[in-house]
């Protein structure tokens, strides 16, 4: 509850307490706020024990806790096995390398060769497979550039 009080803090709070209600009457007041509490919790608690005896027994492992967006997705996504074996067995780099090379034009050093040659039935020497070459760059043919009408009022 507070975990994210530090010393300074605390120390602020009780000299803070002590000049308001006086040493004579804080331990009264420490009493009170600790029995609110406790009440509080126990409310909470109750309340909670209702809503799983009335959601029945399909909802007996329920959390409160995952009904916060970002605790039911992460345990969505460390509990799906599929999304495990996707994330191992992606590697970025890897891709991202490969990725680079095919555009540069060199060859993976463990990827097929991209064009397969055939053999001629007279066993002569291999013919490249018939397709477009996906590592060469081809010429691109001069595209005519046309803008289309724009109109300012129409925005």
């Amino acid at each position: 509850m507070f975990n994210d009080i530090g010393a300074l803090e605390l120390v602020t709070i009780v000299v803070l307490a002590i000049l308001i209600f006086g040493p004579e009457k804080l331990p009264k007041v420490i009493q009170d706020v600790t029995g609110v509490i406790r009440k509080i919790r126990a409310f909470s608690d109750s309340a909670k024990q209702d809503i799983r005896s009335e959601l029945g027994p399909e909802f007996k492992d329920f959390e409160f806790e995952d009904l916060n967006p970002k605790t039911f997705i992460r345990k969505q996504l460390s509990e799906n096995e599929d999304l495990k074996d996707i994330r191992s067995s992606f590697d970025l780099r890897k891709e991202l390398n490969e990725v680079t090379d095919a555009v540069n034009g060199k060859e993976a050093a463990e990827a097929p060769d991209p064009v397969p040659a055939v053999t001629t039935g007279d066993g002569a020497t291999p013919a490249p497979a018939a397709g477009p070459d996906m590592v060469k760059k081809q010429p691109a043919a001069p595209a005519q550039e046309r803008r289309a009408a724009y109109d300012a009022d129409a925005t």
